[in-house]
């Protein structure tokens, strides 16, 4: 028996055997140049003419599967190949540098990646995967080595470096166990795919775990830990088969839960809503029974491209998440780029320190055009759902009252077109900072709703950067300071008769459930996947 130290994705068991993926390396090491651009950009059009179709198929097999959550991710692929900024960045290095049509495809993969693999939140972050998807879709489509998908002719687990959302749907799903791969993310859409249909899968298994594996092995993955066995002994299987059997009644248990209210023992009723980055993530927020979304990042319409998002492009965004989600609440964020999100379009000078420096609000009042248009769109999507607003990285009264004044002359602005809006619009702040929590008194007078981003409340309460793997150990979520920062915030939005809940990673820390709710807490949210689990916890605490 070989053991491997991988992550797990989906909580769940597998075994099977192996079945090894070595896929095709569609990688340009080095420049190729031509002599005629115009071939090139007509090899670059067939290819992606050949890519849309393939992506459409892919889009078709999903509805058919109904899995909306597949669909809605190949509907992105399709989009983003048919995206003006990355399809004229190809063009460009086509014309302008005279590279061949692959390597214009590979240079812009390697732009547009890393604009978003430096990113600090996770699921933005992995976004990077769906560029290298769609760019080896693209190169192998140049290439004419068109992406195959094997037949698996046994219950198997698929052992790979790593595979695409495509593939994934391409395999026959009544003989797939599970997926063991050498890297991944499990932000990526592969995770989140696996994930939503249930597949046992770990990541960052190592390089040497590929080379080490050949058909025809049993295969045991352990999702909750990450750990991969190669041929498992006796006791491992037996102890494997008890914790699937046991998982099998928890789920069953947590499902029961599904329309039932989070209440505490002692009848205090607790909104338990879910954090999303894109409108990808919305049936997974269905599944999940949320109350509603306290977090929309809307980050995932400024990156990933070369110029400003318009009014209307933001206005469909926000319309299909609020109707996505009816009548139930649903928090929107303002942009927070700025620190580790940078975006070149945004011609934000380079900072010593860019985590204290122009970043969320700032940005947006020193740029009020680029929050006016936003603003913009939101209030015209308030027609179509429950909407709030909410404002981050606020540290004083005269921000939040320039906001509040921009967003009464956007209002009025609509209402002078002819343009209709809700006047139901909620206005909250993202209690971040240490400032804003010791002045949450004041704040909560002129604001209706408070949500504490915990995750960088906990880096500026201690002064680490939690990009900085130096001071880790620093880092501590559990500090006396966080927690009384937290008791003041909730002490004052409940003095106010304001709602006051955490949208950062403590919400899902069952750990520290109780002692949240009983500083004054009434709403939490959290990743999808951790609603029901954290509805089971609240449904056991007695406050008083």
């Amino acid at each position: 028996m070989r053991k491997y130290h991988g992550k797990g994705v989906c909580n769940t068991i597998a075994i099977g055997e192996a079945f090894v993926l070595k896929k095709q390396d569609t990688r340009i090491d080095s420049p190729v140049y031509s002599a005629n651009s115009d071939i090139e950009l007509k090899r670059f059009k067939k290819a992606k003419t050949l890519a849309l179709k393939q992506t459409k198929a892919l889009y078709d097999k999903a509805i058919q599967m109904n899995n909306k959550i597949s669909a809605d991710i190949f509907e992105s692929h399709y989009m983003m190949l048919q995206d003006n900024g990355f399809n004229n960045c190809i063009k460009n290095y086509i014309k302008d540098e005279s590279l061949n049509a692959e390597h214009a495809v590979f240079k812009a993969l390697n732009l547009f990646s890393d604009r978003f693999k430096n990113l600090d939140d996770p699921y933005m972050r992995a976004r990077h995967f769906d560029i290298k998807d769609i760019c080896e879709r693209l190169i192998a489509c140049l290439q004419e080595k068109y992406i195959s998908y094997s037949k698996l002719k046994y219950d198997c687990i698929v052992c790979a470096n790593d595979i695409t959302p495509g593939e994934l749907i391409n395999f026959d799903h009544s003989k797939l166990l599970g997926f063991a791969f050498s890297c991944g993310s499990v932000h990526s859409h592969t995770a989140i795919l696996a994930k939503s249909l249930n597949i046992a899968l770990s990541i960052h298994l190592g390089d040497g775990f590929l080379a080490s594996v050949k058909n025809g092995d049993i295969i045991a993955i352990n999702g909750y830990t990450g750990e991969v066995f190669v041929n498992p002994d006796d006791k491992t299987l037996k102890e494997l088969n008890r914790i699937k059997t046991e998982e099998v009644l928890w789920h069953a248990k947590l499902d029961k839960l599904k329309g039932k209210t989070s209440k505490t023992l002692d009848g205090k009723k607790i909104r338990i809503c879910a954090n999303i980055a894109t409108p990808n993530e919305i049936p997974a927020v269905i599944n999940s029974d949320a109350d509603g979304i306290g977090l929309v990042r809307s980050e995932f319409l400024y990156l990933g491209r070369d110029n400003f998002p318009t009014e209307d492009e933001q206005f469909l965004s926000y319309k299909t998440i609020l109707e996505g989600m009816g009548s139930k609440n649903v928090i929107i964020r303002t942009l927070d780029i700025g620190s580790d999100k940078k975006v070149d379009y945004f011609n934000i000078p380079k900072e010593k320190n860019p985590a204290m420096g122009l970043r969320a609000i700032r940005i947006c009042l020193k740029k009020p055009d680029i929050l006016i248009t936003q603003l913009r769109a939101l209030y015209r999507a308030s027609v179509y759902g429950n909407l709030s607003i909410m404002f981050p990285m606020i540290t004083s009264v005269d921000e939040t009252l320039s906001l509040i004044d921009i967003c009464n002359k956007v209002k009025q602005a609509l209402l002078s077109e002819n343009i209709p809006f809700s006047n139901n619009v909620k206005i909250g702040l993202t209690i971040e900072t240490p400032a804003a929590a010791i002045i949450s008194d004041q704040l909560a007078k002129i604001v209706d709703f408070f949500s504490l981003g915990t995750n960088d409340l906990i880096q500026y309460t201690l002064a680490c950067d939690r990009e900085n793997s130096e001071v880790d150990k620093f880092l501590d979520k559990y500090h006396d300071a966080v927690f009384k920062l937290i008791e003041i915030t909730a002490k004052n939005a409940q003095d106010s008769s304001i709602p006051v809940g955490i949208c950062g990673d403590l919400a899902a820390d069952t750990s520290v459930t109780e002692k949240l709710l009983k500083m004054g807490i009434d709403n939490l949210s959290v990743p999808a996947s951790d609603v029901l689990n954290l509805r089971k916890t609240v449904r056991s605490i007695r406050l008083n």
